[in-house]
């Protein structure tokens, strides 16, 4: 079982409404909790049945209720941010801007990318995973905080594509 089997089973079980699933292979265990009420957290743990510890996914952010002055700035922003290509992120890790922490960032506000540039890398179970544009531009946002985690499909650029 892959990376995007794991990640298409979660999503099936966040939609399906399940609290709790648990599915043990040969050499795989997987449960999978979701919260109930408010919180709309997901917890998912994956065990290497040879290994002494499982590795734990990072949990969905939780969203709170924005206030209406609030909501109105942000329907303006996305408006302004809908001329704009997202970048999202294609698998769940932790996002990092630079190569190395001694190394400047890969890009900033403002620099020009050309498809195939490598934008971030996203360390994902002690791989670290060069993630490409595949479009040419010009960064406008950087979305995410250096070293934080991402989820899958989570916006992490925002490009000018003009």
């Amino acid at each position: 079982m892959d990376i995007k089997d794991i990640q298409s089973l979660i999503k099936f079980v966040a939609k399906s409404g399940a609290s709790e699933v648990k599915l043990e292979m040969e050499d795989l265990k997987i449960t999978i909790k979701t919260g109930s009420g408010d919180s709309h957290s997901e917890t998912t743990y994956v065990q290497q049945i040879p290994m002494a510890q499982a590795p734990v996914a990072p949990a969905a952010p939780i969203q709170t209720a924005e206030s209406p002055a609030t909501d109105a700035s942000a329907k303006e922003s996305k408006d302004d941010d809908s001329k704009y290509i997202t970048i999202k992120s294609p698998i769940i890790g932790t996002f990092y801007r630079k190569p190395s922490p001694d190394k400047p960032s890969f890009v900033e506000v403002g620099s020009d990318i050309n498809k195939g540039d490598v934008l971030c890398v996203i360390e994902a179970m002690k791989l670290f995973n060069d993630i490409e544009s595949e479009v040419s531009g010009k960064i406008v946002k950087v979305l995410v905080e250096d070293s934080s985690p991402v989820e899958f499909d989570q916006p992490l650029f925002l490009v000018d594509p003009s």
